[in-house]
């Protein structure tokens, strides 16, 4: 019995070892990844940052792709997760403004990666990740739009995340408390979906110019 319970420690461990292991990867290329560009950034470059061989490198990730797919999941998670928890809420105003609310913290979380993307625009389209990340504002969008929702109003919808998107980049340069600056951009997120709700409890009315 002992020498079973020390074998299921020592395979505990050696997850563990592999799983910082990665987590070490992803930090340092999204620091490289950042600093020069994705495209410009190497295997090579990364494993000797990281002081260790390619061979060592290419255990946990074949391609440099395979290490942005694993920085993406940190931001695709709690995107699947809150469009699934939206998918079991009713569709009224409170509930859209928690979905802004919730994205808004998920977005702070993982700052520097939404950076790279950000600044990597080009170079990310491309990518697998581009376009799965596509798909989960599309249907991330969808949460907060009414189906029928007159064309202004899915404007406004949609503008209201990528406002949180252009203003978590826009803001990072001037001066602040984050908190505030989150804050701030969450205010005008919220806003616009207030309109564009308004609009959808009011079919018969012409939207309000402001």
């Amino acid at each position: 019995m002992s020498g079973t319970a020390e074998d299921a420690t020592d395979a505990t461990t050696k997850r563990q070892r592999r799983g910082n292991t990665r987590q070490r990867i992803q930090d340092v290329a999204l620091e490289l990844f950042a600093e020069q560009g994705y495209e410009k950034t190497s295997l090579r470059e990364i494993a000797e940052r990281l002081d260790v061989t390619k061979a060592a490198l290419y255990y946990h990730f074949k391609t440099k792709e395979d290490i942005l797919v694993g920085l993406s999941q940190d931001l695709q998670r709690p995107i699947d997760e809150l469009i699934e928890w939206a998918g079991t809420q009713p569709r009224t105003l409170d509930t859209k403004r928690e979905i802004l609310r919730r994205y808004s913290v998920a977005l702070a979380d993982v700052a520097p990666l939404f950076r790279f993307m950000q600044e990597n625009q080009a170079a990310v389209r491309e990518l697998s990740v581009g376009e799965s990340f596509k798909d989960r504002m599309i249907r991330l969008i969808d949460t907060i739009k009414e189906p029928d929702a007159a064309l202004t109003d899915q404007v406004r919808c949609t503008s209201a995340l990528f406002t949180m998107h252009a203003g978590m980049f826009a803001l990072r340069d001037v001066e602040g408390d984050p908190e505030e600056k989150r804050q701030a951009v969450l205010e005008v997120a919220i806003d616009l979906v207030t309109q564009a709700h308004a609009g959808a409890q009011s079919p018969g009315k012409p939207p309000k110019s402001s």
